[in-house]
């Protein structure tokens, strides 16, 4: 349980620095010329190699060594990599059509992604409250968005024509988050490797990737990207700990879906979103009417759910393996003793379960 609150403790504070960084780098004005920074492959790019760099940082410190993977290892490293990178644009195209917080409250539907990339892809099965849960956050992320107050210079079909479209961007991200989430939890359960170890192959393969499609010829966003820094110096500090924030998070979020799936990585991450939201609307001035703040209780109902509901089934296998170590005493009354006295034989047998907790993946 130690183990556990390390963990959410960590994701809570890289994270929610991270979203300040985030909204920061990718909504605000920079100079005098109020200039924004639309280069995000070279943020992700810049992310992915402070992240592989961390990683290999902390497996050097504990000793460990990376062994080159197997030919079927690589491919799953090469599949997830690129699902990944083709993911991350599409949340941020979408902030040109709805705000922050409404984009992380999406987000927080990514609960539907997994269980059905789960379902689809590795035939895994849910019990009916996850059902349940999934309907509330869906509820409340359709309400938050009906409640919206309109755009006056839109108006309300421009309004709403956009936000719809945000959100297909936002739906596309998630469902790649969800193949993504859903292929880590089976490169776990088949290879046994780490959560450090595919952090930092999963990155370095991204920022290759990323890398590729930059020094590209027919790609100027790399020099772009470069000459907005140079005309901008105080990007450079945004983004700088918007990567450091972003490959601690990460270091937290792996050892948090090795050790305990993702499923519970998920619950853990829209949690701290709740949060992301508050500190939103109070660093930027964002506005939510009180119809939308009742639509974020939905939705973060729905994950209370689904959290005390999978802490009530922990303790009682808990408690199961508690009453299946037990002690069984016979007694055999042994008949022909020479001074016809009863010979009592007490057996002791002990039975003991061993719970062993594997991984079953944003």
């Amino acid at each position: 349980m130690l183990r556990l609150a390390g963990c959410v403790a960590g994701i809570y504070s890289c994270f929610l620095t991270w979203g300040y960084y985030q909204e920061k780098v990718s909504t605000t004005p920079y100079g005098e010329d109020a200039q924004k920074f639309k280069f995000f492959i070279v943020l992700n790019l810049a992310q992915s190699l402070c992240a592989a760099t961390v990683a290999f940082l902390y497996l050097t410190l504990q000793g460990k060594h990376l062994s080159r993977p197997s030919t079927s290892l690589t491919l799953k490293y090469l599949q997830v990599a690129l699902i990944g990178v083709i993911a991350s644009p599409f949340s941020y195209a979408a902030l040109k059509h709805i705000d922050y917080p409404t984009m992380i409250l999406t987000k927080s539907c990514k609960l539907v992604p997994v269980m059905l990339m789960n379902i689809l892809l590795y035939r895994r099965k849910f019990p009916t409250y996850k059902y349940v849960c999934v309907a509330l956050v869906t509820i409340g992320v359709s309400g938050f968005m009906l409640f919206a107050p309109l755009d006056d210079h839109k108006g309300k079909k421009g309004a709403a024509t956009s936000s719809l479209y945000g959100l297909f961007l936002v739906a596309i991200n998630l469902t790649l988050d969800g193949v993504t989430n859903s292929t880590q939890d089976q490169i776990f359960h088949a290879y046994k490797v780490t959560g450090q170890q595919m952090m930092c192959f999963m990155n370095f393969i991204m920022s290759v990737y990323m890398a590729i499609w930059l020094l590209s010829p027919f790609n100027s966003e790399l020099s772009q990207a470069v000459a907005f820094c140079q005309t901008h110096p105080a990007i450079i500090k945004d983004i700088a700990m918007f990567s450091i924030c972003g490959a601690l998070g990460q270091c937290f979020i792996f050892y948090t879906l090795q050790h305990y799936g993702s499923l519970s990585l998920v619950t853990v991450t829209v949690t701290r979103k709740l949060f992301t939201i508050l500190l939103s609307v109070v660093a930027y001035g964002h506005q939510l009417t009180l119809q939308q703040w009742s639509m974020v209780a939905v939705v973060f109902s729905g994950i209370g759910l689904e959290a005390y509901v999978k802490r009530s089934e922990k303790l009682q296998k808990m408690a199961s393996a508690s009453l299946a170590t037990t002690t069984t005493k016979s007694e055999k009354v042994v008949q022909g003793s020479p001074t016809g006295a009863t010979t009592t034989t007490t057996t002791t047998t002990t039975t003991r379960q061993r719970t062993t907790i594997v991984a079953p993946k944003n």
